[in-house]
């Protein structure tokens, strides 16, 4: 352990904050709407009409809808790719809320980001375990030969594609452990994994990012960095649950844990806890 990984931590786990309650971040979400489920292209609380088609979303409003696109008024017809971030760089708009268009396999939909959240305004940080340098240990990447990719259930109870790069192998107190893990496009790894606190004192899952492996397939697991899901701000991302073999039986008393809330007069003598929602 170098003598600043405390503080190292520290920083990371301040920017992590910082992110998850920024004005578009995860604690904004307050809807996702999958475009195929409305027939009539009126989604929820939203106006103009948003039509799927293969290459993605017409959207089409009149000046009384109060929409703008790239900053501007917007009436008409428009053809709308996906968003490719971040959040508030959304193309569409409605006051102070972005429309965010993305799509999952092939179906098209349009997220909600309210700067003014119940969620945001209830934030009260991310409850998470000062760092232990026995958390941080080498790992070894083997890659498959080709990408595996398995169907996992999601948060919103859908199953989908998960597509796995490879394993990634580690030792904790003389424990030999595996995870299945995803390669992201800047080379670091990723892996959904749960443990033996997951939904009871820390969430149902959580994730993990590894640095990029050298040659040899060296990295670094640093469970310290364990980070809570987006799902775990906001019921409306569809994050995937751990794939087969990704649920460990120790536990990883490690990371972030939970969120942190404002309870409200609504909740007393209910408390949110870290289980399923």
């Amino acid at each position: 352990m170098t003598t600043d990984a405390p503080d190292a931590w520290k920083n990371w786990h301040a920017q992590r904050e910082e992110a998850v309650s920024a004005p578009y971040g995860p604690l904004a979400l307050t809807a996702t709407h999958w475009v195929e489920d409305y027939a009539e292209g009126r989604l929820p609380d939203i106006p103009g009409a948003w039509v799927a088609d293969d290459g993605g979303v017409v959207l089409t409003a009149a000046e009384a809808d109060g929409l703008t696109v790239d900053g501007r008024p917007f009436t008409g017809r428009l053809h709308l790719a996906a968003d490719r971030g971040p959040e508030a760089a959304a193309r569409v708009a409605l006051g102070e809320k972005r429309l965010f268009v993305l799509v999952r396999e092939g179906v098209w939909g349009v997220r909600v980001y309210d700067p003014a959240s119940p969620a945001r305004r209830a934030f009260r940080g991310i409850e998470a375990t000062p760092y232990d340098p026995r958390w941080s240990v080498p790992g070894r990447f083997t890659p498959y030969d080709d990408t595996r990719t398995v169907r996992v259930a999601h948060a919103d109870g859908r199953d989908r594609g998960l597509a796995l790069a490879g394993r990634l192998a580690f030792t904790l107190a003389g424990q030999e452990l595996t995870l299945q893990v995803a390669r992201q496009g800047d080379a670091r790894l990723w892996a959904v994994f749960a443990d033996a606190t997951s939904g009871d004192t820390s969430f149902r899952f959580r994730f993990l990012y590894p640095p990029a492996p050298d040659a040899e397939g060296r990295t670094l697991v640093d469970l310290n960095r364990a980070q809570l899901p987006p799902c775990a701000f906001a019921d409306h991302f569809v994050c995937p649950f751990p794939p087969p073999g990704n649920t460990l039986e120790e536990a990883v008393e490690a990371g972030e844990r939970t969120p942190s809330r404002r309870q409200s007069a609504d909740d007393e003598g209910h408390p949110t806890t870290a289980g399923p929602r």
